[in-house]
């Protein structure tokens, strides 16, 4: 088990631990370790006389050395590499000035930069930081998790990954682990999500990439992705154990491939409180940004004709919560779903396509006989994006493809010509792979779009007015969605949940200026999380899915987020272990 333990019932607003360790060893826990912040006193409680230089610095002063020596770096890859490393050696010095510095070092320890950190695990490789789990070896599951050293209270969150699909790069082995760890920095970072009580996991089913396989250097599973029934044994044997030693724990899935995303989230969703941010995360924020746009262009979302390009995880992600609030706002499920046309590589999605369609594609295929007279102008036979818009004259456009330049002039021409107010999200990243870019739709609609976009773009200025684009990072969601789930103990994560944090994040924004973003700005994650936590705990316990009173919900929300400051720290040494 560890060897410290943290002591509750005080009113001091600092952490409290009991530590059974001294010397070297404190110094190597990053959880503990205060580096030349020790105090005189810390240093000789603790057998650190000597092993430290004898100035004794505070938290603000090591803040501003560590960010001299952040921007010394040449270059993103290499401050996401200095990041990790100061996390390895020091957790709340790395998270202080991540907090002090979240806007520009948010793309660096996650979306984009971890893509490459990604790519260069097995060669960069420095320490371990999580579990490892491998589908070869499930019956060490359980022990592999006992070894983490914490126990039934110790922890609130995992985020496991297989690595399959991983932020549009694909399938990199063992490399994901990096994103379980980037995307429990974030939660940190932006929700408080104390980082003593998570765990990233890495389910290592193998790798389909040549590259990694043929690599000396790489250190997972060399062999191909393991499928079928197998595979499905691995993921549950890990949830069981998961749930079983963590019971009060949320299980977060994050980049599994398309056929495995949803299918797992179906199957797990309803008996545990879990989640997939791919799927319901992204949905989510889309579903905020639009209901800003809904209020701005003063109509209702029972009234929109949805068109979504890139019909995948995440676009059928974004269709399903969308479907969800439309429902919510009194269609039946029946006709909710008539208000969306999906478009996918093989065009329009059509109920006679058979094997061509995935099984979370089928409840969004048109019937073949509604478009009979349509144009089939793609080289097989199917049904463009153009021909799509010119039919449907939808109000939203929805982009997920990863297809650059695939919203055209001619394309949202159309689309304006018939809406007064055309919401177009262009939500592909990074910014090579956009549909469009914010300042052409813009321009092309006359200053009538109300854009938000996947990557960060800059404001466009247009007849005078300046409109300021909302990036719809999941970032602005899942950690206070998470927190929220944290603080109920809900036991379930439902879609009451998911629209009731969406609402909160569009109450955030103030578009009554013209050209106002869609969204927050992710400057303020900090107070977006905390307000969505909120919502999110109040739902669950309204839906009678939370499994603690919630007397004060915006106190609890607030006494739940850990802030980096160095924790007060008591000796259990044992006898003779000092060195």
């Amino acid at each position: 088990m560890r060897k410290f333990r943290e002591m509750t019932g005080t009113s001091s607003p600092r952490k409290r631990f009991e530590v059974q360790l001294s010397g070297p060893d404190l110094l190597h826990e990053p959880f503990l370790n205060k580096g030349d912040a020790f105090t005189t006193q810390e240093r000789e409680t603790f057998g650190l006389t000597g092993l430290l230089p004898e100035a004794v610095t505070t938290l603000d002063e090591q803040v501003k050395r560590a960010y001299m020596q952040y921007q010394q770096q040449p270059d993103d890859p290499r401050k996401n590499i200095y990041l990790n490393m100061l996390q390895d050696s020091d957790e709340v010095l790395f998270y202080k000035l991540l907090s002090e510095h979240m806007y520009e070092m948010l793309p660096v320890i996650y979306d984009p930069t971890v893509a490459v950190a990604i790519e260069q695990y097995s060669l960069e490789y420095r320490r371990p930081r999580g579990v490892y789990l491998s589908i070869d070896h499930p019956e060490r599951i359980e022990e592999s998790l006992r070894n983490y050293g914490a126990g039934p209270d110790d922890i609130d969150l995992l985020v496991a990954t297989d690595a399959e699909e991983i932020l549009g790069i694909g399938d990199w082995g063992v490399g994901g682990i990096q994103i379980s760890v980037g995307k429990l920095a974030v939660y940190t970072a932006a929700a408080g999500i104390d980082p003593a009580r998570v765990i990233p996991v890495m389910l290592d089913a193998g790798t389909n990439r040549e590259s990694l396989l043929n690599n000396p250097y790489y250190i997972g599973n060399r062999h191909a992705r393991v499928r079928g029934e197998r595979y499905d044994a691995f993921i549950d044997a890990y949830v069981k154990t998961a749930t079983r030693l963590f019971p009060k724990a949320l299980l977060h899935w994050e980049d599994f491939g398309p056929s495995n995303a949803r299918r797992i989230l179906e199957k797990y969703r309803h008996g545990i409180c879990t989640f997939n941010d791919d799927v319901q995360g992204t949905g989510a924020i889309t579903l905020a940004a639009i209901y800003t746009a809904l209020h701005v262009a003063q109509t209702d979302i029972r009234d929109q004709r949805v068109v979504i390009f890139g019909a995948g995880t995440a676009g059928i992600g974004n269709a399903d919560q969308i479907r969800i609030a439309m429902m919510q706002a009194g269609l039946s499920k029946e006709e909710a779903t008539r208000h969306f046309w999906c478009v996918d590589i093989q065009g329009l999605l059509l109920d006679n396509m058979g094997d061509a369609l995935r099984d979370f594609q089928v409840p969004y295929a048109r019937p073949a006989d509604e478009v009979k007279d349509w144009k089939h102008d793609m080289p097989q036979g199917g049904i463009s994006l153009a021909e799509v818009v010119r039919q449907v004259q939808p109000t939203m456009l929805i982009g997920t493809s990863t297809a650059p330049g695939t919203f055209t002039e001619s394309i949202v021409k159309e689309m304006a010509a018939h809406t007064q107010r055309p919401i177009i999200f262009p939500l592909s990243n990074p910014t090579q792979l956009m549909e469009a870019s914010a300042s052409d739709l813009i321009t092309w609609t006359d200053g009538r779009a109300l854009v938000a976009t996947g990557i960060p773009s800059h404001p466009v200025t247009y007849k005078g007015t300046t409109y300021v684009i909302g990036q719809a990072n999941n970032a602005l969601f899942y950690p206070g969605l998470g927190l929220g789930t944290i603080v109920s103990r809900a036991s379930q994560v439902s879609d009451g949940m998911f629209t009731a944090g969406a609402k909160a994040v569009a109450d955030q924004v103030d578009a009554k200026q013209p050209g106002a973003s869609l969204l927050p700005h992710v400057d303020n994650l900090r107070s977006v999380s905390a307000t969505v936590a909120v919502e999110v705990a109040q739902t669950a316990a309204s839906e009678k899915l939370a499994r603690v009173e919630l007397t004060n919900v915006i106190q609890q929300v607030q006494d739940a987020m850990w802030q980096p400051q160095y924790p007060e720290l008591l000796s259990r040494v044992a006898e003779g272990s000092r060195r």
